[in-house]
C-alpha cells in the first residue's frame, strides 16, 4: 500500500517533456528565445539563475556527442544543479532492463532525463513511464534542442523571425524535420531541397504544413537546391551520413554529391547577408566546403555556443514556469 501511494505521489507530479518541438505553441518557444537572451547577456532572474538548485540531471546518451553533451552538462552545473553522465551502455538498459523500469528508478532519484537515443519511440516510452521532465537531446526522428539554439542564432542575427526564408540543403534527417516544425511554428518559409527517397518524415513535414496552414508561412520540398537557395536569408546543411548510416556511406555520397554540397556557387543564389548554418559536427568538403563554413556568410559557432544558452532555458523554463 504505501509503495502504492508513493507510486500514485510521483505519477501526479506536474511535469513537461519536450521530445518535440510540436509539442510547444509558438509563444513557449518565443518565451524560451527570450530566456536564452537574459542567460546569453548574464542577466538571467534570481530564479532563472538557480532554477537547478538541490537538483540533480542524468544525461542518459546511447550517441556519441560534444555540443549536447558538453552544453547541457554546463548548463545544469551553472544553474546549481548535478549532472550525472550515464552511458546507454553502462546502464542496465544495456543489459536488458525495460525502459519502464529504468524509468520508474531514474524517477525516485533525480529531476530530469536528458536523452540522447537512437529512436525516437524510446523517448516516447520513457515520458510515458516517468515521472519527471524527459528531454530530447537527438533521437532518429527529431533534435529539438539544436532547432532552438538555430532559431536564436536566426533572432539574435537578424532582429526578427517571422518573413525569413531558410533552405535547408541535404538530408531529410531528424535536424531537418525540426527545423520544418521550428520554422513553420515561428512563421518562417523554409525550402527543404533533397534526393528523392531523402525526404523528411511525413510525421514531421505534415506537422510542418498545419503549422504553416495556421500563421502564413510557406513549407517548400524541392529537387533543386539552387531553387530552394534563391533569396534565402539562412542556408542551412547537415551531414550527409549520420550517425546509424555509416554502412550507408558510399551509397549515400553518390546520392548527394556534388548537386546537394553547399559550395560558394550555391550560396551566391542566397540573399546577399545571408547566414550558412550547420548543426556540426560537419564533414567538410562533403555537405559544405571550407570556402564556405570558413568564409564571412559563417554563423556556426555563434550557432554551437547557443547551444548552452538555449540549454539553460530550457531547463529554467520546464523547472520554474511550467
Amino acid at each position: 500500500m504505501f509503495q502504492d501511494a508513493l507510486r500514485g505521489k510521483i505519477d501526479t507530479v506536474k511535469k513537461r517533456d519536450l521530445l518535440t518541438l510540436q509539442d510547444f505553441s509558438a509563444n513557449e518557444i518565443r518565451e524560451i528565445l527570450e530566456a536564452t537572451k537574459r542567460f546569453k547577456e548574464k542577466k538571467p532572474s534570481v530564479e532563472e539563475k538557480n532554477a537547478l538548485s538541490g537538483r540533480s540531471v542524468v544525461l542518459l546518451f546511447q550517441k556519441s556527442s560534444t555540443r549536447t553533451r558538453v552544453s547541457f552538462e554546463v548548463a545544469v552545473s551553472q544553474l546549481g544543479g548535478h549532472p550525472i553522465y550515464l552511458g546507454w551502455s553502462e546502464s542496465q538498459l544495456g543489459r536488458g532492463e525495460t525502459i519502464a523500469d529504468t524509468a520508474h528508478v531514474l524517477s525516485r532519484y533525480v529531476d530530469a532525463v536528458v536523452a540522447r537515443v537512437y529512436r525516437q519511440a524510446d523517448l516516447v516510452e520513457m515520458a510515458r513511464y516517468a515521472g519527471i521532465p524527459i528531454i530530447n537531446a537527438l533521437s532518429d526522428l527529431y533534435h529539438p534542442c539544436q532547432i532552438i539554439a538555430d532559431l536564436y542564432t536566426m533572432w539574435e542575427k537578424f532582429g526578427f523571425l517571422e518573413g525569413l526564408k531558410v533552405a535547408y540543403i541535404g538530408d531529410g534527417n531528424n535536424v531537418c524535420n525540426s527545423l520544418l516544425i521550428g520554422c513553420s511554428k515561428m512563421g518562417i518559409d523554409i525550402s527543404v531541397a533533397c534526393p528523392r527517397g531523402y525526404e523528411p518524415a511525413s510525421e514531421a513535414l505534415n506537422s510542418a504544413k498545419r503549422n504553416s496552414e495556421e500563421n502564413g508561412s510557406k513549407v517548400k520540398i524541392l529537387r533543386d537546391p539552387f531553387e530552394a537557395v534563391r533569396d534565402a536569408d539562412v542556408v542551412y546543411t547537415d551531414t550527409f551520413v549520420s550517425m546509424g548510416d555509416e554502412a550507408e556511406r558510399e551509397e549515400r555520397l553518390a546520392v548527394f554529391l556534388p548537386k546537394y554540397q553547399v559550395n560558394a556557387e550555391l550560396l551566391k543564389a542566397a540573399s546577399e547577408k545571408a547566414l550558412f548554418m550547420h548543426c556540426l559536427p560537419a564533414h567538410r568538403n562533403e555537405e559544405v566546403t571550407d570556402e564556405v563554413i570558413d568564409g564571412p556568410h559563417s554563423v556556426v559557432w555563434d550557432e554551437a555556443e547557443n547551444r548552452l544558452h538555449t540549454a539553460k532555458a530550457i531547463l529554467a523554463k520546464i523547472f520554474i514556469d511550467w
